[in-house]
């Protein structure tokens, strides 16, 4: 890998803190999936504990936690369900459970230790004093955790983020990711990353997992089997028309957005279905998915855009931005950001605003797998 994707790769966090453009404010649509696919969760947790006969002692992990709120909705419901399930057998002494939460080394976890306190405050009075939380920085596509040592496994809207930028995209110098116009090799050297990538995740894992342990994954995924179809259409696209104008403004060099692809590949669920049957440690138990639309192109004009749509698209652009922020700074570099995003509220408005929008055909995929 170049020094170049290096520093990329090395910017991949979501924006710190809680201010205007952090991802904890700006992570509504996370938190609503997760309410959406919160009975899988219980479900697998039901089914785990029943399997490894209530042990007295637990060791969950959130995988790509990023920072604030999400992070310890998810675990706090892992963990009241996990007390729920022991007092409805009749156990009297609840597990002690260790609650880890992992992400990259340059992640903001202090804005989520921030909130441990009130967490483990509102945690049912039968766990307190029993539950116990702790970060793990690195790589999920590393061994993160003891052979053996985990019991039930969370990762939600992460492994759609690979390990690097894919090799082979010199070719898609009008993109940033993968849109119709991209040659068929980027296509491919995007679904071997993935496919590489999510391989791995699954073997360091099934080192990592208890026999009969449970795991769900939630994926940013699509609809279409075909990448390069104009239904998958999605945040990318907008994004790589922003900085293109930008380059033909002369703000932004052209060598650099030739040289800058998104780490991030969204696949369909035949794809992940193959990537877990060919890994072979894990049995899927169940799969959902949930349609997500969003409107791509219009060709009204900017003076029949609604101050709604104005608002919406402000409000869409900043939800990409809490997430790609870093990553944009880190190649193009600060002084471009603001720019950047102007244009993409701009432009998104004016997509919002036909009456019969095509839709960007993305799905949110969800694995729930038992380690065999």
């Amino acid at each position: 890998m170049s020094s170049s994707r290096h520093t990329i790769m090395d910017a991949l966090r979501m924006k710190e803190g809680n201010g205007e453009h952090s991802y904890d404010t700006n992570s509504h649509f996370q938190r609503r999936i997760f309410s959406e696919i919160e009975h899988v969760v219980i479900e697998s947790i039901e089914e785990m504990l029943m399997n490894l006969d209530y042990p007295g002692y637990i060791k969950v992990a959130d995988l790509g936690c990023s920072s604030g709120r999400n992070t310890l909705l998810a675990m706090s419901e892992i963990v009241n369900t996990i007390i729920q399930s022991y007092q409805q057998k009749g156990r009297i002494n609840p597990p002690e459970i260790e609650c880890c939460l992992n992400d990259l080394p340059h992640n903001d976890f202090n804005t989520t230790f921030k909130l441990v306190p009130s967490f483990l405050e509102k945690l049912k009075m039968e766990v307190k004093g029993r539950c116990f939380v702790s970060g793990v920085p690195n790589s999920f596509y590393s061994r993160l955790f003891p052979s053996m040592s985990l019991h039930f496994v969370h990762s939600s809207f992460s492994l759609h983020w690979l390990s690097k930028v894919p090799d082979g995209l010199e070719n898609n110098n009008t993109s940033i990711h993968i849109n119709d116009t991209s040659p068929p090799d980027v296509y491919k050297s995007y679904l071997n990353q993935f496919k590489n990538d999510f391989s791995l995740f699954l073997r360091m894992r099934s080192e990592e997992i208890v026999p009969d342990g449970h795991m769900i994954l939630t994926f940013v995924g699509r609809k279409v089997s075909d990448p390069l179809s104009i239904d998958c259409f999605h945040a990318w696209s907008l994004l790589s028309d922003c900085i293109l104008e930008l380059v033909s403004e002369g703000i932004i060099k052209e060598s650099e957005m030739y040289s800058f692809n998104m780490p991030f590949y969204n696949p369909n669920e035949e794809e992940v279905r193959e990537v877990i049957i060919n890994e072979g440690s894990f049995k899927i138990n169940k799969i959902e998915t949930r349609d997500h639309i969003v409107p791509y192109k219009t060709e009204k004009d900017e003076e029949e855009i609604s101050l709604q749509f104005t608002e919406t698209g402000k409000e869409k652009a900043t939800r990409v931005r809490c997430i790609t922020e870093p990553l944009l700074v880190s190649h193009f570099g600060e002084a471009v950001i603001d720019q950047v995003f102007d244009k993409y509220a701009k432009y998104m408005a004016k997509y919002l605003s036909i009456s019969n929008p095509r839709p960007n055909m993305t799905l949110i995929i969800v694995f729930s797998l038992t380690r065999k």
